[in-house]
């Protein structure tokens, strides 16, 4: 798209940006808010890019950070484009109109995809939706994988958050220029993006930066350090390099993704694996996210729109048919699950009871889902009452088998349910008046913090989208969730198995990964 002398222009810290007008809303695309993280930058922390002269044109995406794609299997699924370059810690601003008296709210969207795949240049995040309704929305690129997230002796952790931090940063300082005020920024993310917004809320570092935020079907947490060292490891054993950054930083591009992907191969969110992520680091991010925000005074005052969708596992279970694997695997899936979820029998009994109709494979991705996202949700909302609002998105696609999977519910939310990329996962006459219902939901609480409907208290009230028209129940899943805290204090989990039992279920955890073959996004 060629720019003219009626695309809007707006100057920044480090120089003046020419962007598009597109469907009645002001469009700039692939500003850089830090240096290429590349060169003598490579697995160092962000810092401000380089000034320029004249008017830098702001027309298309920039350079997306290096990634594997996803296997052939998701692919089908999941759109995630490739912008080559190395500016790749660039981000896009969508607004009605870049006014510096405007002061709009501001919705700062950090992508999905395990820390390893994705970028803001996916066309259901499309901004003009929000921006059609008076929201300045801005989305982020960050360093992913190994870049982003390895675990080195000799450089910093959580790479990948900080280039959140520095945009986090950027978004403060400039963007009233483009009409948006910077003190009414919300702070949202999906799966690994909610993740991140979770780590960031609970950073001292990122005090005074948001007002409110949004978590969608991802918690605030911490992986274990040991884990994401084990990725390393075994990347360098691969490599026949040491594990620390300096070696790392020496080693071809795309050999480095090769070698991620498949150390990573056999990995996943229902059963777990070698993984990157966010950890403790005495810095950034000095204590475990979720304790900080229950126990602590983390992001006190803001206010929490919290979601999930009520079948989050079958986008990781359906594709390739593992959902009937699991169920033929029978015994040996639910022991994989129980050592994933530290539980016992007790718990699975319950699940059963509970669902006397469901597969193996249901019960294990109920488990498992409840297990790493819903609780962790339900503790956060229950120590934030009155100030935490929370969902569930249960329309089911019209693909077999999906349901209402992981990542459905984003075509809903940005009303971009009419691109191809939404259909992949949505299929054929989704309906739009619930996108229309979930966007304005959205709408109102980026604007004044209330989405539309009861806060969160004791009684738990949940308000759900696409099971009929959006209505509000009381404690749903209540039940399940109660399992896993019989017998333990309120807010701990169950104790984990241990002696030779603990090293059975691990071995089991194993030989379940090997038999699917599971590739997790």
């Amino acid at each position: 798209m060629t720019a003219d002398r009626t695309d809007p222009v707006v100057t920044t810290p480090c120089g003046a940006v020419r962007g598009r007008r597109e469907h009645g809303v002001a469009v700039f695309r692939g500003i850089p808010y830090a240096a290429p993280p590349f060169g003598p930058r490579r697995f160092r922390p962000p810092v401000p890019p380089a000034p320029w002269d004249g008017v830098r044109d702001a027309g298309s995406f920039g350079p997306t950070a290096p990634k594997p794609p996803y296997s052939e299997i998701f692919a089908r699924y999941l759109s995630d484009p490739v912008v080559p370059g190395d500016d790749c810690l660039n981000l896009n601003v969508w607004t009605p109109e870049p006014d510096p008296g405007a002061r709009l709210p501001v919705l700062v969207w950090l992508h999905g995809g395990a820390l390893t795949r994705g970028s803001s240049a996916v066309p259901v995040y499309d901004g003009r939706g929000f921006a059609r309704d008076g929201v300045v929305l801005v989305s982020v690129n960050y360093r992913l994988g190994v870049e982003g997230y390895g675990l080195f002796p000799d450089a910093p952790a959580n790479l990948g958050l900080r280039d959140q931090l520095a945009a986090l940063h950027w978004v403060h300082e400039s963007i009233e220029a483009f009409g948006g005020d910077p003190g009414r920024i919300t702070l949202a993310g999906q799966s690994a993006g909610a993740i991140s917004v979770g780590a960031l809320i609970a950073s001292p570092r990122a005090r005074g930066l948001f007002r409110r935020a949004v978590l969608q079907s991802g918690p605030p947490e911490a992986l274990d350090r040991d884990k994401v060292r084990r990725m390393v490891r075994r990347m360098a054993a691969r490599l026949k390099v040491p594990a620390t950054a300096e070696a790392f930083a020496a080693v071809d591009r795309e050999l480095l993704l090769r070698t991620q992907a498949e150390a990573g191969r056999f990995g996943g969110p229902v059963l777990g694996g070698p993984a990157f992520g966010i950890v403790v680091d005495g810095d950034l991010v000095p204590r475990d996210p979720l304790q900080a925000l229950v126990e602590g005074d983390a992001a006190r005052g803001a206010g929490l729109l919290m979601g999930w969708t009520r079948d989050e596992y079958r986008l990781w279970l359906v594709p390739g048919g593992l959902m009937e694997h699991v169920d033929r695997l029978g015994p040996v899936a639910l022991a994989g699950a129980m050592a994933r979820c530290r539980c016992g029998h007790e718990v699975v009994r319950g699940y059963r009871a509970l669902h006397p109709g469901a597969g193996t494979a249901e019960i294990v991705g109920q488990m498992v889902t409840d297990h790493l996202l819903r609780r962790p949700l339900h503790r956060l909302a229950d120590a934030r009452p009155g100030s935490s609002y929370v969902y569930e998105f249960a329309w089911p696609s019209r693909l077999p088998g999906l349901g209402a999977c992981h990542g459905l519910e984003l075509g809903f939310v940005f009303d971009t349910g009419d691109t191809p990329e939404s259909r992949r996962l949505a299929g054929e006459g989704a309906p739009q008046e619930l996108a229309d219902v979930l966007h304005a939901a959205w709408v109102r609480f980026v604007t004044d913090g209330d989405p539309g409907w009861q806060p969160w208290d004791g009684t738990h009230p949940v308000r759900v989208f696409g099971d009929g028209p959006p209505h509000t129940v009381h404690g749903p899943r209540d039940a399940e969730l109660a399992l896993w805290t019989a017998g333990a204090a309120p807010g701990q989990s169950p104790p984990a198995p241990d002696g030779s039992r603990a090293a059975e279920l691990r071995a089991t955890v194993r030989r379940l990964r090997r038999l699917s073959g599971v590739r997790g996004r």
